[in-house]
């Protein structure tokens, strides 16, 4: 692969461990950071040897051919957009927009400017749902039906030093954490045709615990959502997340199938375990997997990108699972405003699978 300049976006804590990924990829090199608040550019910039710049000059800069966009999500479409504008690929942080609007003009763009765009999660790259997809299409529990996805927790108020963006529009926990979720459905389902959702926001504010225990924040966006989502193949799977949840002993993900029950790992991560058990039998048995991604890998996706520019082929977390993803959501919410179900304008392909690959160097 060519040596290729990466630019930094945004250094807040989701950072560090892309910056540490960076070094993992074969001739790509991290040349500068920036950041609204210079205290933090100057020190993200010292800490992987890049130079600290503004987002003009980074922009500017004829050695960064792609740029990871780390802003916050309410920030995600504009700065793309700029990026997209100095002719350099983007890789953003989850969500692609806020708004179906902002994606599509996105996209649009990317396309007339010759650019490619990708985006988070590259979870599904990892060996816990790259397992579970090849269990599907082996046949393992024969025709997939429904599903149940869950992601219960109490937020980022408890560990998060600026928790404020997490309740904002544009985030909560269905677009903060359900496109980890959507995007591993779809990887194993294909696309969603329709969807249907209730929510409730159970306060108008936080009061922060952890490093600001005290501090009190507003809210203004749904802290629990339920969904229901119908695929283009057919399975009815349930999606529930909420930021109201204490505790909970629930799956993460399983998919029902007309020979058995697929348990598939948690989405927010890239290992396993992924466990099956098939008609008639009474235990579960957890199955190999099929690559040694497991660690966190995040930066996975780029890493791709870049490949796949090389070899002249789709990239795998692209903008347009990114805003069939987005679409879902955006429906999801619509469909609370409206008690209708929403049906999806858009379409999407599953990714290819992720091969062996087991470094940096080998993906294809």
């Amino acid at each position: 692969m060519t040596p290729v300049g990466i630019g930094l976006i945004g250094a807040g804590m989701i950072h560090r461990i892309y910056a540490e990924n960076l070094r993992r990829i074969p001739g790509a090199r991290l040349v500068a950071v920036a950041d609204q608040d210079p205290a933090r550019t100057e020190a993200a910039a010292a800490a992987w040897e890049a130079r600290a710049v503004s987002v003009e000059a980074l922009l500017a800069d004829p050695a960064i051919h792609a740029v990871l966009n780390l802003t916050p999500p309410q920030a995600h479409a504009a700065v793309s957009q700029a990026i997209i504008a100095a002719g350099k690929h983007v890789y953003s942080e989850k969500p692609l927009a806020v708004t179906v609007p902002e994606a599509e003009a996105l996209l649009a763009a990317a396309a007339a400017r010759g650019v490619r765009v990708g985006c988070a999660p590259d979870t599904f790259l990892g060996a816990g749902i790259q397992t579970a997809r090849k269990a599907l299409d082996d046949g393992w529990i024969g025709t997939p039906l429904a599903g149940l996805a869950l992601m219960l927790g109490h937020g980022p108020d408890t560990w998060h030093p600026h928790a404020e963006f997490f309740y904002a529009p544009g985030a909560g926990p269905l677009f903060d954490v359900g496109p980890y979720y959507l995007t591993a459905l779809v990887t194993l389902l294909g696309p969603i045709r329709r969807v249907w959702g209730a929510a409730r926001q159970s306060g108008p504010r936080r009061i922060l615990a952890g490093p600001r225990a005290g501090d009190v924040i507003p809210v203004a966006t749904p802290t629990h959502v339920a969904a229901q989502l119908e695929f283009a193949a057919g399975p009815l799977v349930t999606l529930v997340t909420s930021f109201d949840v204490w505790a909970t002993e629930t799956p993460r993900i399983e998919i029902y199938g007309s020979e058995g029950t697929l348990a598939v790992p948690d989405p927010n991560t890239f290992g396993g375990p992924v466990r099956v058990r098939r008609a008639q039998q009474d235990s579960w048995a957890t199955l190999p997997l099929v690559h040694a991604w497991t660690e966190n890998c995040r930066g996975l996706g780029l890493a791709d990108l870049l490949a796949a520019e090389a070899q002249g082929r789709p990239h795998r977390a692209h903008g347009a699972l990114a805003l069939h993803v987005l679409e879902a959501m955006a429906g999801i919410l619509h469909a609370h405003e409206t008690g209708t179900w929403v049906t999806l304008t858009t379409t999407v392909e599953r990714p290819a699978p992720l091969g062996p690959a087991p470094t940096w160097r080998d993906l294809t």
